[in-house]
């Protein structure tokens, strides 16, 4: 991806950025606080929409490309874009939850997955691992370094553990538009793509399967599951490249990030 095609932020937007960043969370952090056996999925997606819309934003999701909800909540096999709808969550579930929202011109995403009841040990490390894998991504998200230097940093963890991070989804750019350049790839060697430079915001997102790497969308056009059937895990925060390292935009004031 050319590097002019990558928006770097004035202090102005990325002060933007923080508010529609801290909302997200928000949003992310109330979706998270409904996990539990019995709530369906469509009660946490309706939660977060009235939630963002009561803060004057909209959701980034609804209507994007025609997806018809305000967050993506993926349950257990299914790595991303799940639909919300009647689904009762239930005791061992692990359930992912993405979601964006648009405030002053700018938009924040961020991702967690939450742990329904008790659940096995297997799913708690894959859970554990997926968002420890990001943390160890954007210790080489800085000035003066190259956007595969995270998604390298976050392979080799992952497969550390025996696990797959998915290739056919990555992370990407983020600003006046959901998705902006560059593609923030969760693969691959290090040394490569565009270098990263200060005023940079992107969105670092490892979705890990437990098992096999590959994935499959079903005929809805949107649910995209592990093609093995093996659990899987999403972890993501928008953040902002400076010379000293990242700063994450999708934390709430209270200093929560899932």
């Amino acid at each position: 991806m050319a590097l002019e095609m990558i928006s770097l932020k004035s202090p102005r937007e990325i002060e933007a950025m923080r508010r529609a960043g801290r909302l997200t969370a928000q949003a992310r952090a109330l979706a998270g606080s409904m996990v539990r056996p019995g709530v369906t999925t469509h009660e946490i997606d309706r939660a977060v929409r009235r939630f963002i819309e009561s803060h004057g934003a909209k959701p980034s999701f609804l209507g994007y490309g025609g997806y018809p909800a305000s967050a993506c909540i993926s349950v257990n096999e299914v790595v991303i874009h799940g639909i919300p709808g009647p689904r009762k969550l239930k005791e061992g579930d692990i359930v992912s939850v993405d979601v964006g929202a648009f405030i002053g011109g700018f938009h924040g995403d961020c991702a967690a997955t939450y742990l329904c009841g008790e659940v096995s040990p297997e799913a708690k490390h894959l859970v554990e691992v997926t968002q420890q894998s990001f943390w160890e991504g954007i210790r080489y998200a800085r000035g003066g370094g190259r956007v595969s230097d995270i998604g390298h940093a976050v392979q080799e963890y992952v497969e550390s553990f025996g696990y797959s991070v998915v290739r056919d989804f990555v992370g990407h750019g983020v600003g006046t538009r959901m998705h902006e350049p560059p593609e923030v790839r969760n693969f691959g060697p290090a040394g490569h793509g565009p270098r990263l430079q200060p005023g940079m915001t992107i969105a670092v997102e490892p979705m890990v399967c437990a098992g096999d790497w590959h994935v499959q969308v079903l005929p809805d056009k949107w649910t995209t599951v592990s093609q093995d059937g093996s659990l899987t895990a999403h972890y993501e925060n928008t953040i902002l490249i400076t010379e000293d390292g990242p700063e994450i935009l999708t934390v709430t004031e209270d200093g929560t990030y899932v």
